[in-house]
């Protein structure tokens, strides 16, 4: 398995270009950071967790999730770049295929995309994203973007997203960007992968991930897909031995283990002492 780190980045604590200097150097494989535009002071929505209020201030301090990638894509040049996970329906299809590409060109080739439905309902109404149907405007935002990034003369005409021939440069260095839907696993989810993604990450609050593995696979052998669905496991507290070996057994491709947004050096001590664990290095 694969080791990951997730900083819910702020205006505060270590940045995102130190922390990846930091993890290149200690042999983790991948970086990620999250996306919200804005947090609507008036909410419907309930946090994933269930909980009225949100856990702490950091949701309306997050960063650019693609400005803080290219910070850390200058820097470093073998981990990968993610995120856990941005929301493609809260920008401009266009204009954010056009992002990517730039960050997989500049970086070689090390954009994986973590991406979600949104679960801040709110926040997709300011976007004029109809709260019903975002996997509807998420699905044409992807099949949009691989057509700007894959094709010569590329055009998409969908009820969301709608576009006439058009060249669009540059082109990604990966033939295909992953991308991975973080959202609960259950059957709407599964199928919507099977069909338009490339694997599943966790929720922090996940359950019966060996079981939901076997749904995903099960889901992805329905819509006729071969090779193995990648699992990323968003890790929200210590696992115990059992844990790993579950995810193990469950096909597990990725481990996320959290970065909080403190001092860098507080943040490296942490770092070395979980690349000690996890025999990295």
């Amino acid at each position: 398995m694969r080791n990951g780190l997730v900083l819910f980045t702020s205006d505060r604590g270590i940045t995102p270009a130190e922390l990846a200097v930091a993890a290149e150097e200690r042999g983790f494989d991948t970086i990620y950071v999250p996306e919200h535009t804005h947090m609507p002071i008036k909410r419907q929505a309930l946090h994933p967790t269930g909980g009225e209020e949100l856990p702490d201030d950091r949701y309306t301090r997050t960063l650019d999730p693609w400005i803080s990638l290219a910070t850390a894509a200058a820097v470093t040049s073998k981990i990968r770049l993610s995120t856990a996970v941005a929301l493609p329906v809260e920008s401009d299809p266009i204009t954010l295929a056009k992002q990517i590409a730039t960050l997989d060109h500049l970086s070689g080739g090390r954009v994986t995309i973590g991406a979600g439905f949104g679960w801040n309902v709110d926040e997709l109404q300011d976007h004029h994203v109809p709260p019903n149907k975002r996997r509807t405007v998420l699905r044409e935002y992807v099949e949009a973007m691989r057509s700007l990034w894959t094709e010569e003369e590329a055009s998409y005409d969908g009820e969301y997203v709608s576009f006439g021939l058009s060249w669009a440069y540059p082109k990604p260095v990966q033939a295909h960007i992953p991308l991975v839907i973080g959202a609960g696993g259950g059957p709407k989810t599964f199928e919507w992968i099977a069909r338009t993604a490339d694997g599943w990450m966790t929720t922090p609050i996940e359950q019966g991930i060996g079981a939901k593995a076997d749904d995903l696979r099960a889901a992805w052998k329905d819509a006729g897909r071969t090779g193995e669905p990648e699992i990323h496991v968003l890790i929200a507290m210590k696992p115990s031995p059992d844990d790993l070996a579950e995810w193990a057994a469950a096909g597990t491709t990725d481990l996320i283990w959290g970065v909080p947004d403190k001092p860098a050096d507080e943040v490296i001590a942490y770092l070395d002492r979980l690349a000690g664990r996890l025999g990295l290095g």
